[in-house]
């Protein structure tokens, strides 16, 4: 390959003044974005398209939000969502989606909490493997925002300060397991780590990622401002600038000539581009799905049934003698309350939007069910109240929308502007227009307003409290029906005090996808039972949360958030992390511990359906680490009949348990003794707990 084409593999094939132009009207939706394609080589390169809930290029299907989908707690049908997009994104000319988005939520007022599945390591870890290995059946995963990307209105220029054991321990077991799945691709964040921008950290992305895990894939920087200076992104190990040709090709010519870049270097990061389109090539070999996968009826049945599975019961109460849920299908006067019941609201409208144009609301699927069930915006509170009181059961939908959280777009910042060049290459520009006229055709949904090109506001929340006229909305309608059931759709976390305590029913719902409406109803009038648990704690009070800045420009990331800061800090969650309630009971007993043959910890027992109606329980095991906080290490979703009894089994590596020693930059292999708590939810009284000694015969090669 000569110089040129070496360096052509380096960025994206799009040019980059036009290219923005054609991204801000709606082109992110209508076209793959091409980079290392060289026809007169044979080298097809890679075509990116994005895809957290479902293709954004075509009108594809949009499943549920990724925390709607950790909610679930369900690898396989993530694996099989992962799947069906992966055959649509494909049918529509991608061959890589930057679908898996797994940084942690370390605290709810992040605006793209909706993309990630939760804020526990181990959890998104095994969610967004699971992901992957759907994916990879069809197109190329790439695993994003690596890494400490948990701010969004300052990540083009924040700074994350994070110590190596809770970097390792905290941030980064969840890309090191999707690693472990020989995932194609990692996109590296815009912030910088540790003084030094993520797309030029030679720590994360040579040390860490090559060196220490042996990553063998693709590194591709964040989109536009994913790198600052050319000659450090390649030094670092960064290989392939997205989507544009625009900082590297402005200065790495000049770099080569200076030797501040030695071509040995290009020719490397050109050899593990091209090794990873080899290594994947037998995916390309077989053809595309046919154009007609894309939002087929399949797909949008796997929609239904993976927002009914994302469903959080988190209060279910008796009135006169029967708990408010499920609704009974005889009940003719029935009231949904709400701004938000009968609006399609799918979420965010940044990188992850999907155009679907065949979205139903809630109120849509409660009246399939209920046909004369009457819907009321909740504006005229005096409307409310008369008609709250007047019928059996009252629905109250509040939440958020692209309104008030997402992933935020539009940077002000000078400096960042002054990256562009000067100029588009004309031939770039005539050759990225010729592939743009030969895309499938997109339609622009009914559903988008109020967005510039179909993106949204964005942003990390202001606060964790509903709109004070939701809240209103609550209180009006809970004060004269005592069969009061509240819907909250959101993202993240939301403050449920006091609001909470005058209601008999509760569920999380997230953004639910296509058929958000039919999912819930399924919950409803229970033709599904609740089996999901919460992916994030609930706190009783915004204080009770670790400090947030949404401007910041320097920040720390210590080692206490989520279920176990709240532990930490003697604080008492509204709903704890793992949560979930279910129309069946459940009992587990019988649970025992062995370490097998093979150094792996294996947690057995039996879990018992005590109820009358078949339901799913998730088994979670939650190990106490001497001189650390507690941990998630294991979790199994387990289905059971009424009356019925099935044995389990989770097996824990032990690495899980590992330290990581920063004197070495290794890990310290388990020994001594361990608590792990096998219950329902992270703070479950009644967990059983298990006793654990690892001795120094445990295979010392484990975690080398």
């Amino acid at each position: 390959m000569s110089e040129e084409d070496l360096l052509w593999c380096l960025d994206g094939d799009s040019p980059a003044l036009a290219g923005l132009r054609f991204l801000a009207n709606g082109g992110y939706h209508k076209a793959p974005f091409l980079a290392g394609n060289i026809d007169k080589l044979g080298i097809p390169g890679i075509a990116f398209a994005d895809g957290p809930r479902g293709a954004v290029i075509g009108n594809g299907t949009c499943f549920p939000v990724a925390i709607a989908r950790g909610a679930t707690w369900n690898p396989e049908l993530e694996e099989r969502i992962g799947e069906a997009i992966g055959k649509e994104l494909r049918s529509a000319g991608a061959t890589i989606t930057g679908a898996i988005c797994v940084n942690l939520i370390r605290h709810p007022a992040w605006g793209r909490a909706q993309e990630s599945y939760g804020e526990d390591p181990f959890h998104v870890g095994e969610m967004g493997a699971a992901m992957c290995r759907g994916l990879q059946k069809n197109v190329m995963a790439c695993v994003k925002h690596f890494a400490c990307n948990s701010m969004e209105n300052s990540r083009f220029k924040v700074n994350i300060e994070v110590d190596e054991v809770t970097l390792h321990e905290l941030y980064l077991p969840q890309f090191k397991r999707i690693v472990q799945e020989k995932v194609a691709s990692v996109m590296t964040a815009y912030n910088s780590l540790n003084s030094k921008w993520c797309g030029e950290n030679s720590e994360l992305l040579t040390e860490i990622l090559r060196n220490e895990w042996g990553f063998n894939g693709i590194v591709i920087s964040d989109w536009i401002f994913g790198i600052r200076d050319a000659e450090k992104s390649v030094n670092a190990g960064l290989n392939i600038e997205m989507p544009y040709r625009m900082i590297r090709m402005t200065h790495l010519k000049q770099a080569l000539s200076n030797n501040t870049v030695d071509i040995s270097r290009v020719r490397q990061l050109v050899s593990e581009f091209l090794a990873t389109l080899l290594r994947h090539s037998l995916i390309f070999t077989k053809p595309a799905p046919d154009i007609t996968t894309i939002g087929c009826y399949e797909h949008r049945q796997l929609a239904r049934e993976s927002a009914s599975a994302s469903v959080v019961l988190l209060k279910n109460e008796l009135v006169d003698t029967e708990p408010v849920l499920p609704i009974s299908l005889e009940i003719s006067d029935l009231v949904v309350f709400g701004r938000l019941a009968d609006s399609i609201n799918l979420g965010d409208r940044g990188s992850s939007d999907v155009w679907d144009t065949d979205c139903s609301t809630i109120f849509e699927g409660i009246k399939e069910r209920i046909p004369s069930v009457i819907f009321n915006d909740g504006r005229n509170l005096f409307e409310v109240e008369k008609l709250a009181a007047s019928t059996n059961v009252a629905i109250v939908v509040v939440g958020y929308n692209f309104e008030d959280e997402g992933e935020f777009i539009f940077p002000e910042d000078p400096s960042l502007t002054a990256l562009f060049p000067k100029e588009d290459e004309p031939t770039t520009i005539k050759n990225w227009k010729q592939f743009n006229e030969n895309q499938i055709s997109t339609k622009t949904p009914d559903h988008l307003y109020n967005s510039e090109g179909g993106f949204g506001i964005g942003g990390d929340r202001d606060s964790l409290l509903l709109h004070q006229f939701d809240i209103d909305l609550i209180e009006t309608v809970a004060k004269v029906n005592k069969r009061t059931i509240v819907v909250v759709q959101s993202g993240g976390a939301v403050i449920m005090r006091p609001w909470v305590d005058k209601v008999s029913g509760l569920i999380q719902a997230f953004y639910g996808g296509c058929r958000a409406g039919q999912g819930l109803a399924d919950i409803l009038f229970g033709q599904v039972n609740p089996s999901a648990k919460l992916p994030y704690s609930i706190a009783s009070d915004q204080k009770d949360y670790p400090y947030f800045k949404k401007d910041s420009s320097n920040f720390i990331y210590d080692d206490s958030h989520g279920w176990w800061h709240l532990i930490k800090t003697k604080k008492e969650p509204t709903f704890s992390f793992g949560f979930g309630l279910s129309y069946t009971s459940f009992e587990i007993k019988e649970v025992k511990l062995a370490l097998t043959k093979s150094n792996l910890i294996e947690i057995t027992g039996i879990l018992k359906n005590t109820g009358k109606k078949d339901g799913a329980e998730v088994i979670q095991v939650y190990a106490q680490i001497p001189e650390r906080h507690p941990r998630l290490v294991g979790f199994k979703r387990l289905e059971v009949k009424a009356g019925t009894q099935t044995n389990f089994k989770i097996m824990v590596q032990p690495e899980v348990l590992a330290k990581r020693n920063p004197k070495t930059h290794s890990w310290d292999q388990p020994r001594g003794s361990y608590v792990l708590n096998v219950g329902r939810y992270a703070t479950d009284p009644n967990a059983f707990q298990l006793k654990l000694t690892i001795d120094d015969d445990l295979n010392s090669g484990l975690f080398d």
